[in-house]
Parts: C-alpha cells; sequence; structure tokens
C-alpha cells in the first residue's frame, strides 16, 4: 500500500507547510489506507489527528497531526518523562521507549509499556508553549470536545490523551522530594476506565483542580461497555483483533459528557454511593438541596462553595416507584435524567402526602451532567500541555499500558452515527507499515 501525501488547497502555501493538510486524493493502491485518513480527516471539527505514520520531513522527525489548511502548526509530539521534568529522579528518554508495532488501524502504533521503575514515567506531549491558545486549546464556554483513540488496552485504567496535568501538589508519600509543586491544569482527557477498567472515559474540568472540595477532579463519565485486557505476550494474531475505539464527547448545548466504547453509549448508573469519591458528589448534591432551603438545615455547611454544588434538573421524574407505603407515610424512588432520589412523603391532616425529605441514591455516570465552561488557563504558565499515554500527577503510578494507533481531536460533540463510523476503522485488517511507501 501507498501512504496519502497531504497536498496545500493554494499553491502559494510554503512547502514547509506540506505535512498539515488533508488528504485531497488517493491512488487506487493506497485506497485502504488513503480512505481510513480521510474518514478522520473530513469528519467536521477536527482539530488534530495523529496516525503515529505521519512526521516530520528532516531534524528529529517527530510524529506529526493532520490539520486543517492554514493552521499555524501540526503539533509535533516530544517525548518526556514527567518524573524527571517535576523531581529530578530518572533518565531522560527519546522515541526509543516508545516501541513501534509496525501495524495499525492507520499504518502504525506506539506501546505505552508497564514501567516497574518509578522514576520512569515516558509520556508524548505538545508542550503548552505550542498549542495555547491554539485550536487544539479547548476551553472557556460554548465549547465541545471530542477525543477519539483506537487502541490495545493491556492493562491499567489512566490516560489516554488529553489536556489533562493532575497537578505535584498532593501531599502524598510520592511528592516526597519534588523539585516543582504545580497546581493542577486539567481541560478535557479520555482515559482508559478509572473508577471502571476499561470502559471509556471521559474526564473534564471546570477550574483545572479539584471537585466537591475532593482532593481529585471528579467530573468524569465512563462507558458501560468493558475493552477487556489484551496480554502482554499476544500473538500477532490475536492483535490483530484486539483493536477498541475509545471515545468521549461533551456537548456543551446539553451539558452531557459521555464515554463511547466502539461507538456504543450505553447508560451507566452508580449506586454505590458509599466511596469517598461519591460520597463527595452526594454531598455536593446535599449541600445545594440544603442551601435551596430557608434557614441552616442538619448537616448543611454554610462554608461549602457554592460553585461545587451537583445539582442536574430534577423537576419531572421520568419514572416513580413506589418503595413501601402505609397509612401515614409513602417511599418512592423518583428517577431523573442524571440522578436517582428516594423521598419519604408524610400524610398531612388534608389527606394529601407532603414531601417530608429526600436523598440521592444513585448517579448517572454515563452520560454525565456537567454545567459548567471548560478551564481556561490565564496564560502558557498555567495551562498543561497535551499529552499521550500519560498524564503528569502526583501518584506516579505506571497507569495505562498497550497499544495506541491513532489520536484524534475534535471541536464539536460527534454524533452517534460519526462515531460508529469511525469505530468502524478497527474492525478492517490493520495496515502494515512496510507496506506503505513515503
Amino acid at each position: 500500500m501507498r501512504s496519502t501525501r497531504f497536498h496545500r488547497i493554494s499553491i502559494a502555501l510554503s512547502l514547509a507547510c506540506v505535512s498539515a493538510c488533508w488528504p485531497v486524493e488517493t491512488n487506487a493502491a493506497d485506497m485502504s489506507r488513503g480512505e481510513r485518513v480521510s474518514i478522520v480527516t473530513q469528519t467536521p471539527g477536527l482539530i488534530a489527528f495523529w496516525d503515529f505514520v505521519n512526521r516530520e520531513n528532516d531534524g528529529e522527525k517527530r510524529f506529526t497531526a493532520y490539520v486543517p489548511p492554514m493552521t499555524s502548526t501540526d503539533y509535533p509530539l516530544d517525548a518526556g518523562n514527567y518524573v524527571r521534568e517535576y523531581w529530578g529522579q530518572g533518565r531522560s528518554v527519546s522515541y526509543d521507549d516508545f516501541p513501534l508495532l509496525g501495524r495499525g488501524p492507520f499504518g502504525q502504533a506506539i506501546k505505552i509499556r508497564y514501567e516497574e521503575d518509578p522514576t520512569l514515567r515516558p509520556y508524548l506531549l505538545v508542550p503548552r508553549s505550542r498549542l495555547h491558545d491554539t485550536p487544539l486549546d479547548i476551553k472557556g464556554g460554548d465549547k465541545s470536545v471530542t477525543v477519539v483513540v483506537w487502541a490495545i488496552r493491556e492493562s491499567g485504567n489512566h490516560a489516554l490523551a488529553g489536556i489533562w496535568h493532575e497537578g505535584t501538589d498532593l501531599k502524598q508519600d510520592s511528592t516526597i522530594g519534588i523539585q516543582r509543586v504545580v497546581r493542577g491544569q486539567r481541560q478535557y482527557a479520555l482515559f482508559a476506565g478509572l473508577a471502571k477498567p476499561g470502559s471509556a472515559c471521559g474526564h473534564i474540568s471546570d477550574n483545572g483542580a479539584s471537585s466537591f472540595t475532593y482532593k481529585y477532579a471528579v467530573h468524569k463519565c465512563h462507558s458501560l461497555e468493558i475493552a477487556p485486557g489484551s496480554p502482554s505476550d499476544a500473538s500477532a494474531q490475536e492483535l490483530n483483533v484486539a483493536w477498541s475505539c475509545f471515545a468521549m464527547t461533551y456537548d456543551h448545548e446539553s451539558d452531557e459528557l459521555t464515554g463511547w466504547l466502539d461507538g456504543v453509549a450505553s447508560p451507566r448508573w452508580e449506586e454505590n454511593l458509599d466511596s469517598d469519591m461519591m460520597a463527595a458528589v452526594r454531598n455536593a448534591w446535599r449541600q445545594g438541596h440544603w442551601a435551596s432551603q430557608s434557614g441552616l438545615q442538619d448537616g448543611e455547611d454554610p462554608e461549602y462553595p457554592k460553585d461545587q454544588y451537583y445539582n442536574p434538573p430534577e423537576e419531572n421524574p421520568v419514572k416513580t416507584t413506589v418503595l413501601s407505603m402505609t397509612q401515614n407515610e409513602r417511599v418512592e424512588l423518583l428517577e431523573y435524567r442524571y440522578t436517582k432520589v428516594r423521598a419519604r412523603l408524610r400524610k398531612i391532616a388534608t389527606g394529601e402526602f407532603r414531601l417530608e425529605n429526600k436523598d440521592l441514591v444513585a448517579v448517572r455516570l454515563n452520560p454525565w451532567w456537567f454545567p459548567h465552561e471548560i478551564y481556561t488557563p490565564k496564560d502558557d504558565g498555567s495551562g498543561g500541555p497535551f499529552t499521550i499515554g500519560r498524564v503528569i500527577h502526583s501518584a506516579r503510578s505506571s497507569g495505562y499500558s498497550g497499544w495506541i494507533g491513532g489520536v484524534a481531536v475534535f471541536d464539536r460533540a460527534l454524533s452517534s452515527a460519526e462515531l460508529a463510523k469511525l469505530a468502524s476503522i478497527d474492525d478492517e485488517s490493520p495496515i502494515l507499515h512496510s507496506q506503505i511507501e513515503d
């Protein structure tokens, strides 16, 4: 097969810009790869697409992204080790730390290895200085985003790609001796599950830091579908059929953050609200509910930050189930789009039942309700990089391990039909890199 060469629409543009353009034609010999790339690049709203085949023509020959015409950069990826950068520990890294598979949905894939050395956390990145205020820097109000990653997951549940600098300011054993203490600089990112390993987990932030007075960011969705882990010693035949398409969409018009796996986004609910993170969500719901009532309620914290309340719309339940009923009391389960609430009603003198109290008993994780603006760093010194394979964080865990064969970012929430089309790419046989001609 032959690789598609990208050409500027206008011949007046310099040859130095050629690598940043859309494909405009393909030959019969390279239709397989050309069609796959075109499916991505011709999807409206594309900001950047790395297929790990496209590289700089000279110099370091770093991986570059396909970007729309007239874009000022094609976002070449640097190799870094964030433990060295923030703790001053460990060795420097290079592209040699990212083994190549030699094939993939688009002709190549990089390996994110499980690293036992705690001072070695390689990642690929576009530094903040090269992305600040570019189209990739999706932030602020009236902004939507989609991130799509074609991957084979081996283990781990952490970051795949996005702008998600978690900060290095948590006080814990892993931050002892740190040289650069930085507050969180989160915007948007796609993860391989987090609390639900193997799910498509979209993460988004309103403030760059934590949520609901908890130590971590909490605004995230989880697909119900799960990508199984692939053994590290999987055969070529096993790897060829192990590709998954992870995706997240945030639609600012509906305030919904959704996780998609292989083009599917089934509803997911969380009914266990006793874990630290989910207890923080429940408390954010309670504090907002109590604050809306007159007087100081039992359990209400008047110092709780109002911008951290979590109160999705609960005007009209989509379903009401009577859990128990006596002559003077009725208990109902009210299901809304994003929450399930247990309501206790008491009979009053008129014979009617009136609400006595209510409490949150379940939260919808897919989609997740996010009514905020995406965090806007004030300058390039307070924003995070765009990273692939890992994100900077205090815990320094090894994170996701596996193969990544493509990363695409869009500045709109793609439809289910568009995501299904993108997911269908990895249903085809992988393209061999050795058959791609320069």
